[in-house]
């Protein structure tokens, strides 16, 4: 059965500058209701733009409610939401850190205008993600949406919003009783993720794409798949198709590089390519399987597949497709390609080891934690 035709208006955001403008802008034309959702928020001289739009949206009649990750933005000052708060308006932190379900963040970004237009993919609101991504600021991507989707996003936004205080356990078990991933693959569709058991949407979702895929190109921030999934590259690669990465050259979290350089040496062996982006550091994610495109928050890690909120967007088709591929080749441009042979000869010891152990902190000891941490929530 093959899916309906894509129904949902898109443009793509390549540049923290081209993102944040066109977000404000939203805001500003807003006539009934803003619903904010980011997991870091900073109070530089972008966060009180952001502010000073949200105030002025609430006091011209529009409904403005602010969702944050607690642990992701804990350095707001306490009154940096006062303005807004006095204004009419809503501002609330998701799953305070005091909570025993700490672990568990709200790691998505979503904006959503009247119900109508819809921003998403992996900028937080910092001035880290300003510039051009080349010459200045982190590279991230982001989307524009008009059309059918936005109607799930802003009701996810409201699930959100209204569990953002409860104990996790009970609040995913609540959140399943939403918005569903539809069994038989559709054009466009939202892909919800989040702690606990069962199967991850994006997971289960990509999986079910790799497997007939021939042509796989993956830009992202983190890696570290499953097995599984770096099962399914490898055979893509020994059937004939091709694989290529764009991993960070430079990062935010270097016990992540580690992790992901400590894979590789197998990867490259298995014919996989990899690239390093260089001129910044690497925010981006962005999945394209042949005509398939995946764009949102979600990393290739532990973390986002299993123990964060996370929200992904699915959308099959040729033209959506085609500028994927282009903003890929335009990232290819400014990526260094990882020699097999110099790779395996650079590596010393020394660097073997810091990989394998922080490739064992975080795709072992964490998701460990976390489960313990899950089983110690109250039902």
């Amino acid at each position: 059965m093959s899916p309906t035709a894509i129904q949902t208006a898109w443009q793509w955001l390549r540049t923290g500058d081209e993102n944040f403008r066109a977000m404000i802008e939203a805001i500003e034309l807003a006539q009934s209701s803003v619903c904010l959702e980011v997991y870091i928020f900073t109070a530089g001289h972008l966060g009180r733009q952001f502010r000073d739009a949200l105030v002025s949206a609430q006091r011209r009649g529009v409904k403005v409610r602010v969702l944050l990750d607690a642990l992701g933005s804990m350095g707001l000052p306490n009154d940096f939401w006062r303005p807004l708060r006095e204004a009419g308006a809503e501002a609330r932190f998701f799953n305070p850190v005091a909570f025993i379900g700490f672990w568990f963040r709200n790691h998505r970004k979503l904006l959503v205008c009247d119900g109508r237009v819809a921003f998403v993919g992996g900028f937080n609101i910092a001035p880290e993600y300003e510039g051009d991504g080349v010459r200045a600021g982190w590279r991230d991507l982001g989307l524009k949406l008009e059309g059918p989707l936005v109607e799930q996003l802003a009701s996810s936004f409201e699930q959100m919003f209204e569990g953002a205080q409860f104990l996790h356990k009970r609040f995913t078990r609540v959140r399943k009783l939403g918005v569903k991933t539809p069994r038989i693959p559709l054009a466009e569709q939202v892909l919800f993720s989040e702690p606990g058991r069962g199967k991850n949407p994006v997971k289960h979702a990509l999986r079910r794409d790799l497997s007939l895929a021939r042509d796989v190109r993956i830009i992202v921030a983190y890696f570290l798949p499953t097995l599984r999934l770096r099962g399914d590259l490898a055979r893509i690669v020994r059937m004939g198709g091709r694989v290529q990465l764009i991993l960070a050259g430079k990062s935010d979290v270097r016990l992540s590089q580690l992790a992901a350089q400590s894979l590789y040496r197998r990867l490259l062996k298995r014919g996989v390519e990899i690239h390093e982006y260089q001129p910044q550091i690497l925010h981006a994610k962005l999945i394209i399987v042949d005509d398939i495109v995946y764009i949102g928050s979600s990393n290739l890690d532990q973390r986002s597949l299993g123990i964060n909120y996370e929200l992904m967007i699915r959308f099959e088709g040729r033209e959506m497709a085609a500028q994927a591929r282009a903003i890929f080749a335009d990232d290819l441009k400014h990526s260094q390609l990882i020699d097999p042979g110099e790779w395996r000869k650079s590596r010393t010891f020394w660097q073997r080891l810091q990989g394998r152990a922080a490739y064992w902190l975080l795709v072992r000891i964490d998701p460990i934690l976390a489960r313990r941490k899950w089983r110690g929530l109250p039902d």
